[in-house]
């Protein structure tokens, strides 16, 4: 019988994983953290939480290792440059990073080789969805693992669904991203049409809201958009980076995914002319 999860490590308290981590402080949980800016996990720290100087020392004194890192070379370098070789057998890994199914794969199979679960457990809901611990999380992986992960996954977000074996967490990710990325075009170039037809925000947003063209981004987004707020919730960078990895994976699927192609031309177009550290809405920008 597995041991009970006692102590988790977590790598990655940047804005989405230290409201994440803190719920896990919360709920009681023995929490060890790791971050590669270290002012970033401070307020984590005061609360209680045990800093470690290497992601190794981290592993090693965790019955269950959650990482949410930027992107897929840093996901691999963790894990197979320490998490893996450090966490007694027995142990649980669990990966919130959007990142490649190919590689979600691979981590399983060289953690069940050593004796441990291992899940891709991408999030969507953004930085308010970590902080209400309301994010939808996405697993794939061995069942047996998900159930035992599912009292942490249940401390972060409310819709958890467990997708199929390792990798299909990621790509339902990925799905999602796919989705975002022609809808956020669509409801800007929505918004700047009527906008520019002479339509008043307050009349554009009460008819959109009760039309067809109504959708949780338009809820989200619209009111932001008309009001120049371009203030990150997702970071372009990090859209960037999923839209990528979807049309690799696309490509090893033999799709061609055309208006996934023109949504990332165009929002590297937007990081060119202006800045990646904003949110995803400020795609607007290309249409003043």
């Amino acid at each position: 019988m597995m041991k009970a999860i006692r102590n988790v490590g977590f790598i990655g308290t940047g804005n989405m994983g230290a409201p994440m981590a803190g719920h896990l402080l919360d709920a009681g949980y023995g929490l060890h953290v790791y971050n590669r800016t270290r002012t970033r996990a401070d307020e984590l720290c005061r609360r209680g939480a045990v800093w470690h100087d290497d992601p190794a020392s981290l592993a090693e004194a965790s019955d269950a290792v959650i990482t949410i890192v930027d992107a897929p070379p840093d996901v691999e370098r963790l894990y197979f440059g320490a998490i893996l070789d450090r966490v007694k057998p027995g142990g649980v890994l669990i990966d919130m990073t959007t990142s490649s199914p190919r590689l979600a794969v691979r981590i399983q199979a060289a953690a069940a080789a050593k004796g441990l679960g291992a899940l891709d457990a991408p999030v969507s809901g953004g930085q308010g969805g970590a902080q209400a611990a309301t994010l939808a999380i996405m697993v794939g992986g061995e069942r047996a693992d998900f159930d035992r992960a599912l009292p942490l996954l249940e401390r972060i977000g409310r819709n958890i669904v467990h997708c199929g074996p390792a990798g299909r967490g990621q790509h339902m990710k990925l799905s999602n991203q796919v989705m975002v990325a022609s809808n956020i075009l669509a409801v800007v170039e929505g918004i700047t049409f009527a906008f520019r037809g002479g339509i008043d925000a307050g009349t554009m947003m009460k008819v959109l809201s009760e039309s067809t063209a109504n959708s949780r981004l338009l809820g989200v987004y619209g009111q932001k958009v008309l009001a120049g707020d371009y203030a990150p919730g997702f970071f372009i960078d990090h859209f960037i980076k999923d839209m990528t990895i979807a049309l690799d994976e696309a490509d090893s699927l033999g799709l061609d995914l055309r208006a996934l192609r023109n949504a990332l031309a165009m929002f590297e177009e937007l990081r060119r002319r202006f800045s990646g550290e904003e949110g995803i809405q400020a795609i607007a920008r290309l249409y003043a």
